[in-house]
Parts: structure tokens; C-alpha cells; sequence
């Protein structure tokens, strides 16, 4: 054992010392210089954290190029999140000044170039979030060495303000909005200037989020600003047509008048911008426990807006902008299942029944605009297969397909056919995450019948169930591994079948008349392969209920 063990250690330590470097690199700003961090035997990763890509931005101003900096920048610390609410919505934390990114570039016996390069925009409702995401013992989720490691391709991971700050809206040029979303772009743009710098080829840009970072990726190819700057792009449960995505008039008053005192008239945006940051910071509303007939998910006010500038019209209009872009999008089988246990508290309890009246209560919040009608032909549709006697699972679970359906997998599906029909060179590739919740099953919060939940994928993207191994089991590594395959070969080629990875299935390109989807498990096959993604409960949401308008 004990030869074993110096024997490890003296493969690492040449892996260490052959390990190759990028050393002081430069960039438009000035010189940084990162850290490396061994991974093996002659391989290395490159990690340079809190670049700062612009300047401190002022208060409802778009991001500004940064002044740049003497000496070498020491590039080794997280910079803080964009100051935003804290979970108990109590108080604040943050800063103002929070416009910087991080990179991630593996090595092997030589230093890499002309990696693909995939940029990282984080979830949160637009409200919170931040780069690096969640953070356990030095663990954060959103890390990644593993992913550049194993896929051979540079990580970049942005912040971008949220909340007030991010996305107040007038609805006019007095106070236009979209700053999160400026901020986003302005973070691609210089990465498409210095990338090269650090090994990364500024032709073959990735972007990938989830939830509202899936949104906010869906935003950035569908603005006619990226022009040229995305090659391809990757939305996990989320795009810019999910209802919670997407507010079509914006009312800044709640903000100016209830929480802050400004009036309402020409003067409001002038009042606004003289009150310091954490204070409109705490004027967001607040996102609160939802009820059948108040879905909570509803709360999320602050998101992008029509703005004539980087939004010029109505996301579902604006998909020709994304013609040449590769897009592969994807929704989890309950998605809904944290939000819609929330509106029905019922559904997180084993021991506790679910009246299907709280089922006829969220369609009715759901389908409010569309009236009675709309109702009971949804209610109908998702009731269609019960029978006389629906057990307690059946009840479950179709208020959890309702909440996944409206929320996320309907509109997500909306955007595969809006692509898939509008792009000219760029391919659509479309997923379904089916693999069970890791906390469902006996001893564990979750009925035994839940399936993959809101953000279950972020731990297999990211390679958690290798950095973290006693935490899960085996087939938790498969499924990550997999993913980590198919993310990283699509950013390579547009192809996620090829690249420098292996994967167990062949994951088709989608056209329109098979509407063929992949279904990602910890046990796939050429079986794993599905067509017209509840296509039932598509059409119900996108054409029965709105012909009755």
C-alpha cells in the first residue's frame, strides 16, 4: 500500500511540474494571472476567477467597458454576487460593483488552443443568483473544473445584476430595462475579444443556462446584438416564452410609489435613480408562498421586457435572429414538481391526500385570462385517463404534469418548433431528464414516484458525482458523464453524438415531421429515443385553449 501511495505521488508531482501553463495572459483591460490546479497525469486546469469585463455599472445604466488595470491582476477570488435579497427576503447582500466573470482552461502535456468555449449564465427568477452558484465547503455548484476536464473545452461563468436593479422597467426610454440582460451581452462580447488570449477559439461560443439562465440564453440568440458572437447554445427548463420568463407590461409604480415614495408621474425615473441600490433593492416584490388560486411561481415580476432596443418585439417573433445558431433545449420530466408543491402543499407530503379540487383551482389560475371554457377543457384533457376511483400517485402526479406542462415544458416545446422552422443552417436538438429524484423513495421526503425536479440537472452538468463521489451512487456518475458528453461534443461541433466524448445513444436531430427527443436516464440505449414530446397537452396549451380567444 505504502509503494502504492508514493507512487501516486510521484506521478502527480511530474503531472504537476510537466503541467502546462498560460502563465500571465493578456487582455484588453490588462494582465491576469490565474491559478493551476493539477487533475492528473499531465493535465492541469487553468482557473482565473474575478475578471472584471466591465465597469462598476450606475444605477438603471447599461454595463460600460472596464478602465482597465496596471500590473498583473491576481485572478484567485470570486468576486461578490450583484446585490440582491437574500433567501429570507430580509435584507441584502451583494455588490454594486459585481460585473465579472470566470474561466476555467484544461491543459494537457501543452498549452491548449482553439477550444470551443462554453459561457455560463446562472438561474435564480432574475431575481437572485450568481455565478458560481450555490457553495458547500468550498464545493460550488457551479464550478467548472470538471466539465472543462472532462469535455477538453474552456468554461465561462458571468454575473449580471437581478431584481430591481437588473430589470425595473418604465416601459419607455426614461428607464427602459433589460440591464441584466445588457450586462449578459456585454459579458459575451468581451469574450469573443480576449478568449483567444487564454486558448479559446472566439468563432465557436457556447451558451448554456438553466432556468432563468435557459431563458436568458434563449434571450441573448433571439437579440439582434449577438449578431455573429454565438455559435451555438444550450437551454435547460427555461426560455424566453415560459410564463414567469416574460412580462408584457411591466408596472414600475408597485416599485416607485408603494416601497420607495417616487411619484408616478415624468419625474419617477429622475426619483428612482437618486435612491441608493440596497434600498431599491428591497422594493422588489416579494416572492411569497403561492396557493392553488395564487400560484406562487406568478410573483416573479422583474424579467426581461420589449424595450425596442435588445428586445425589438415579442421573443416568439424574433427566432429568424437565431437561424444560424445550433440549439439544443430541453425540459425536466417534473419540473413543476417544486413549484406546484408549493401552490399545493398537499403534493410534498407523503401522508397527505390531494383534492382534485386544488387541481380545478391552478388550472383555474393557469387559464384565468381564457375564462370557464378554457377550464374545463383543460381540466378534461388532463382527467381523460383516470377512470372512476384515481389513486392518490394518479391525482399526484397529474398536478405535478400540469405545473411542469404550463410552467416550463409547454413553452419550452413551443421554442423547439419555433426553431426548428425558422433556422436556416442551425440544428435543434431537443431532451426530456426522466431519471428519478434522488430524494424520492422510502426514508426520503419524496413519493417514490417523483421524477427528475426543478434544477436535478445542474448536479450532472456540472460533474458533482465525481467531485463529490460518496454522495451518490454509480449510475449517478454514468448520467452525469453522459451529459457532460453530449453538453461538451455539441459546443465542439453541433453535433452532441460527436466530439472528443463518447455517449450511449444517438441523440437525432429534430425536424418536424418525426419530432424525435432524446430521454436522458443513468441507463440509456438506442431505445432512449422518443417522438412528439406530450404533444396532447402541447397542442391543448398552444391551440385548443388559445382559439377561444
Amino acid at each position: 500500500m505504502d509503494t502504492l501511495r508514493t507512487l501516486a505521488a510521484l506521478l502527480l508531482a511530474l503531472g504537476t511540474a510537466s503541467a502546462a501553463s498560460l502563465g500571465v495572459v493578456q487582455t484588453e483591460g490588462g494582465s491576469v494571472q490565474g491559478q493551476n490546479i493539477p487533475v492528473g497525469l499531465f493535465r492541469s486546469v487553468e482557473v482565473f476567477k474575478g475578471i472584471p469585463f466591465a465597469a462598476k455599472p450606475g444605477l438603471f445604466q447599461k454595463p460600460q467597458p472596464h478602465p482597465g488595470w496596471s500590473g498583473i491582476l491576481k485572478a484567485t477570488k470570486f468576486a461578490s454576487r450583484c446585490l440582491q435579497m437574500s433567501a429570507l427576503q430580509t435584507n441584502t447582500f451583494g455588490s454594486e460593483d459585481c460585473l465579472y466573470l470566470n474561466i476555467w482552461v484544461p491543459h494537457g502535456s501543452t498549452v491548449s488552443s482553439d477550444l470551443p468555449v462554453m459561457i455560463w449564465l446562472y438561474g435564480g427568477g432574475f431575481l437572485v443568483g450568481g455565478s458560481m452558484g450555490p457553495n458547500f465547503l468550498n464545493n460550488y455548484l457551479y464550478s467548472g473544473q470538471e466539465l472543462a476536464d472532462r469535455g477538453n473545452v474552456i468554461i465561462v461563468s458571468v454575473a449580471y445584476r437581478v431584481g430591481v436593479l437588473g430589470f425595473l422597467s418604465a416601459g419607455d426610454s426614461s428607464l427602459p430595462g433589460n440591464y441584466g440582460m445588457w450586462d449578459q451581452q456585454a459579458a459575451i462580447a468581451w469574450v469573443h475579444r480576449n478568449i483567444r488570449s487564454f486558448g479559446g477559439d472566439p468563432n465557436n461560443i457556447t451558451l448554456f443556462g438553466e432556468s432563468a439562465g435557459g431563458a436568458s440564453v434563449n434571450y441573448q440568440i433571439l437579440t439582434p446584438h449577438n449578431k455573429g458572437l454565438i455559435r451555438r447554445a444550450i437551454s435547460q427548463s427555461g426560455v424566453s416564452l415560459c410564463p414567469w420568463a416574460f412580462k408584457n407590461n411591466m408596472n414600475p409604480r408597485d416599485v416607485a410609489v408603494q416601497k420607495v415614495g417616487c411619484p408616478t408621474d415624468h419625474t419617477m425615473a429622475d426619483c428612482l435613480k437618486a435612491i441608493d441600490a440596497e434600498t431599491l433593492t428591497m422594493a422588489a416584490p416579494r416572492v411569497k408562498q403561492g396557493s392553488p388560486d395564487h400560484p406562487g411561481v406568478m410573483n416573479l415580476l422583474l424579467t426581461p421586457v420589449v424595450d425596442g432596443d435588445f428586445l425589438p418585439d415579442h421573443p416568439s417573433k424574433l427566432f429568424h435572429n437565431a437561424a444560424e445558431v445550433d440549439y439544443l433545449l430541453g425540459v425536466n420530466n417534473m419540473d413543476g414538481h417544486i413549484f406546484t408543491s408549493q401552490d399545493i402543499p398537499s403534493l410534498g407530503h407523503k401522508d397527505e391526500d390531494t383534492p382534485v379540487e386544488d387541481l380545478r383551482r391552478l388550472l383555474r389560475a393557469y387559464t384565468k385570462e381564457e375564462g370557464p371554457v378554457a377550464l374545463d377543457m383543460t381540466f378534461a384533457e388532463y382527467t381523460s385517463a383516470w377512470g372512476p376511483s384515481p389513486s392518490q400517485e394518479t391525482i399526484k402526479k397529474t398536478a405535478v404534469d400540469i405545473g411542469t406542462d404550463y410552467l416550463f415544458l409547454v413553452p419550452i416545446e413551443t421554442a423547439v418548433y419555433l426553431h426548428a422552422t425558422t433556422a436556416t443552417s442551425g440544428r435543434t436538438f431537443s431532451y426530456l431528464l426522466s431519471e428519478p429524484s434522488m430524494l424520492a423513495g422510502p426514508g426520503k421526503p419524496y413519493d417514490d414516484w417523483v421524477g427528475s425536479d426543478h434544477m436535478d440537472d445542474l448536479q450532472f452538468v456540472f460533474g458533482k458525482p465525481f467531485v463529490t463521489p460518496k454522495a451518490y451512487a454509480d449510475k449517478h456518475r454514468a448520467l452525469s458523464s453522459y451529459m457532460m458528453a453530449y453538453w461538451t461534443n455539441f459546443a465542439r461541433t453541433g453535433d452532441p453524438n460527436e466530439g472528443h466524448s463518447s455517449v450511449p445513444a444517438t441523440w437525432p436531430l429534430l425536424d418536424m415531421s418525426t419530432q424525435q427527443y432524446l430521454n436522458i436516464t443513468s441507463d440509456m440505449n438506442n431505445d432512449s429515443i422518443s417522438e412528439k414530446m406530450r404533444l396532447p397537452f402541447v397542442k391543448l396549451w398552444t391551440q385548443d385553449i388559445q382559439s377561444l380567444q
